[in-house]
């Protein structure tokens, strides 16, 4: 078991070194104690002890402070320089591109700095809540609850650092872009009324969130709405309010993937001063059906919603003010007033009603106005009730509750009504042409140890599976999986943070071993693929596809109590060897087509020799993670059934028919051009037909059954062949029998 002395020996950054705690020295300190007085703990002791975490307590915290406000003045004075070289481009003497690769070395320098004192405020922390769990548990006398009031008079695992963040982000891309910065609507998204993306989400472990945005920035730039304020906290808000009905119609939708499954909510950006509400529908579309899922929404001001949701404000009174202005054309009108009266009808129709609210911050990542690339992260992530299944009407009628607001962690909520999600959301968004790969930083970085991930992750569905169990009986895949630690061991890997002259921290600090025990399992960096699974591959070896993803896969679902894919546990990737994902790599790195032919001659055999080898499973393995639905719960796994699917069982079974028809009319003309014996031998060749039509009959039905139920269970038809197979052959020797008798 690693202990967590060992983790911050490992972990910590040589520079600070003498500023962490003396984890080792208090618990030494602890076990002294007790020893020398026989397992018995005083009230001077307590007191002696209390003191030396204050030390502790003083010196993290000082250190935190002077070098946040080191990291800050350098902030400053890097963008008083970057100014400074943009403004000289059009003068005489203009910045040289050497010039610029200082700056841009400077601000990878601040980056490391930010990125080594997130990593040292959390290391703390964790520390600090570890030797009191000891204490605690040790001495008996209860210090958590005393302490935590001093933890929160010197804050500084607190500290937010999206504000430097987003100051980095807008440096950086001058420095990268020479002073050319893309250009385009900042607001990219915000203003656009149906918008289709190709989405990816994943679980980032609350360790990561920095890094991980730190990482992000130096390719994109944070997405700023309104760059004419200074960037504050709640600019990053962002609070939606589901609606739905008390048999939870849009809910069992939305979880089973149904084609046409809406989604409807009001989400508005900022505090609750927010003055314009989004009317939003999201509506799931099957692929066979060759349109795409898509989003479409409206405004409204704070103040009409009520009237609206309950049919006393109309569509044409909503839109009057917008004809009048003429800032839109009447098609766009047009389209806005269809979709507001669709929203309405649903609204009244099906007696929706706010059910469940979700709240994050999110911090954006995109070229302005090119939303070919667009990276999000939410954090603080929070859903919270809006109904009154319970008896207790907690919106009063209103449209959302109004006893909270954008204050997280939302303390004054009783534990029933709130649901805090332990990690944040990282959604990938792309829109890339037919055939286009995504850039190489997202693949490396989607495909790291920073994050998890969860195909079809809804903020709505796990809010309302974790705190309306009474009323669902259905749950998500990842909902029986939220005990299971995300946290992994970090590979080397070239997004890791690096500082100017390529010493990579992440070697020396990111060392995460888990500090409650061992992993359940040691790879090496080039079996990573092996176990977490890597992209799908075309010809050449290339990733394609997130084979992560449950649908990509081609793997069935169920809504019944299977253990489906793991989001989180160990999976074997049917026909990879260990030495895949290097090889993978050297592809990709090749510098020549001679060299990357090799490589991939090299891969063909690596697959052919060692491949197969872990694609046949043993009979009895057991993986880390058992899924296991709740008592009384189902889980259901999002399936993805087209058409084909069906016209590929009809033309299995009509297959078989054939073959049936074949037999028979063996039978037949034995039995009217034959002999008195062949007549006899005929009996074995109508019983195999026979028993062809009625097996593939079966089969059939029991198959269609399923596909419609979208049931995981076996498709392989395992007793069929054989089955027409034996009764061919006891019919051969039956007849060859009989023309020997």
């Amino acid at each position: 078991m690693v202990k967590f002395g060992e983790h911050l020996k490992r972990s910590l950054i040589r520079e600070y070194s003498y500023y962490y705690i003396s984890y080792d020295d208090l618990k030494n300190e602890l076990e002294e104690c007790l020893n020398s007085n026989h397992g018995e703990w005083s009230q001077s002791l307590e007191t002696s002890f209390l003191e030396d975490l204050e030390v502790e307590l003083d010196k993290v915290w000082m250190f935190s402070e002077v070098k946040k406000q080191e990291v800050k003045r350098r902030i400053k004075q890097a963008n008083q320089d970057v100014n400074l070289a943009v403004e000289s481009l059009d003068s005489n003497t203009p910045c040289s591109e050497l010039d610029f690769e200082i700056l841009e070395q400077e601000l990878s320098s601040i980056i490391a700095d930010v990125h080594d004192l997130a990593k040292f405020t959390r290391l703390n922390y964790i520390g600090f809540q570890k030797i009191i769990k000891k204490h605690d548990k040790k001495t008996k006398f209860v210090l958590k609850p005393v302490f935590q009031v001093r933890l929160d008079s010197k804050p500084f695992f607190k500290e937010n650092y999206d504000p430097l963040v987003v100051q980095i982000s807008q440096l950086y891309d001058l420095v990268r872009t020479r002073g050319n910065p893309v250009l385009g609507d900042s607001s990219a998204g915000g203003k656009q009324q149906n918008f289709v993306r190709q989405t990816t989400k994943y679980w980032i472990h609350p360790d990561n969130i920095t890094e991980l945005k730190l990482i992000v920035l130096k390719h994109l730039p944070v997405l700023v709405f309104n760059t004419n304020k200074e960037f504050e906290v709640q600019d990053s808000a962002i609070t939606s309010i589901y609606y739905d009905n008390e048999d939870m119609d849009l809910y069992y939708g939305r979880l089973r993937k149904d084609e046409g499954a809406e989604a409807h909510r009001l989400r508005w950006y900022g505090g609750m001063g927010s003055d314009t509400i989004f009317v939003e529908r999201k509506t799931h579309r099957e692929d066979w059906t060759g349109e795409k899922s898509v989003k479409a929404r409206f405004a409204l001001k704070e103040k009409y919603i009520n009237d609206f949701m309950k049919g006393n404000y109309t569509v044409e009174q909503a839109f009057v003010k917008m004809r009048k202005e003429g800032k839109k054309s009447p098609q766009e009108i047009e389209s806005l007033e269809a979709l507001a009266t669709e929203i309405q009808y649903t609204v009244l129709k099906k007696k929706l009603r706010p059910v469940m609210r979700s709240f994050y911050n999110r911090t954006a990542f995109q070229l302005p106005g090119d939303a070919r690339v667009r990276i999000s992260l939410d954090t603080e992530l929070t859903m919270v009730r809006e109904d009154n299944f319970d008896g207790f009407d907690r919106t009063k009628g209103n449209w959302r509750r109004m006893d909270i607001g954008i204050d997280w962690p939302f303390k004054q909520l009783d534990d029933k009504d709130v649901e805090r999600f332990p990690y944040a959301v990282l959604e990938v968004k792309l829109q890339t042409q037919m055939g286009q790969e995504p850039p190489e930083w997202v693949r490396d970085l989607v495909r790291s140890h920073l994050v998890e991930p969860v195909p079809k992750f809804s903020k709505f569905l796990h809010g309302c599976a974790s705190l309306l169990g009474d009323k669902v009986d259905s749950i998500p895949y990842w909902l029986p999986q939220m005990g299971v630690d995300i946290k992994k061991p970090p590979i080397n890997s070239s997004i890791n943070i690096k500082r100017p002259g390529g010493t990579n921290r992440g070697d020396d600090d990111d060392d995460d071993d888990d500090y409650d025990g061992d992993y359940a399992y040691d790879y090496s960096p080039d079996d990573y693929d092996a176990y977490y699974g890597p992209s799908a591959t075309g010809p050449d070896g290339l990733p394609t596809s997130n084979v992560q993803d449950i649908e990509e896969r081609g793997t069935y679902g169920a809504i019944a109590n299977h253990t489906p894919p793991s989001a989180t546990g160990v999976s074997v990737v049917q026909g990879e060897s260990p030495n895949s994902s290097y090889i993978k790599q050297k592809i990709r790195q090749a510098s020549n087509p001679v060299s990357r032919l090799f490589y991939i001659i090299y891969k063909n055999f690596d697959h052919y020799l060692n491949g197969d080898q872990i694609s046949k499973v043993p009979v009895g393995t057991v993986f880390d993670t058992q899924v296991q639905a709740p008592p009384g719960k189902t889980i259901c796994v999002p399936v993805r059934v087209e058409p084909k699917v069906y016209f590929a069982t009809e033309r299995t079974f009509l297959s078989w028919l054939s073959i049936a028809l074949i037999i028979g009319a063996i039978s037949t003309t034995m039995l009217t051009y034959g002999t008195e014996t062949t007549m006899v031998a005929s009996i074995g060749f109508f019983f195999t037909a026979l028993a062809v039509i009625l097996y593939s009959a079966f089969v059939y039905c029991t198959r269609v059954v399923n596909i419609r139920l979208k049931r995981a269970v076996d498709y392989e038809d395992k007793f069929g062949p054989r089955l027409v197979c034996g009764c061919l052959v006891i019919s051969i020797l039956f007849s060859y029998f009989c023309n020997l008798v």
